[in-house]
């Protein structure tokens, strides 16, 4: 079955940290560039991060530079998303995309 799924939400203090995990199956991981995306209530889903095939290259929204660091690992088809220094901001449901493919999303709420 060609899909993605998501792993790793929760519920985190700010200035905590998660991370996320995408695992593909059903389609070469290793030939498409991965992204995260995020879509907080009542707003839009925004490009977060992004990956090219070989992993040598990465980009960031301005929102999360610094903190955010995008990875993957193909031997395994798996994308990650790692997230330090978390803000109330960062609450959103998170979606990984690739290979014109949406997982079905895993929701980080930043809350004391």
């Amino acid at each position: 079955q060609v899909q993605l799924v998501e792993s790793g939400g929760g519920l985190v203090q700010p200035g905590g940290s998660l991370r996320l995990s995408c695992a593909g199956s059903g389609f070469i991981f290793s030939s498409y560039t991965m992204s995260w995306y995020r879509q907080a209530p009542g707003k839009e889903r925004v490009f977060v991060a992004g990956i090219l095939p070989t992993g040598g290259t990465t980009t960031y929204a301005d929102s999360v530079k610094g903190r955010f660091t995008i990875s993957r690992d193909n031997a395994k088809n798996t994308v990650y998303l790692q997230m330090n220094t978390l803000k109330p901001a960062d609450t959103a449901v998170y979606y990984c995309n690739g290979r014109a493919l949406w997982g079905q999303g895993t929701q980080v709420t930043v809350s004391s």
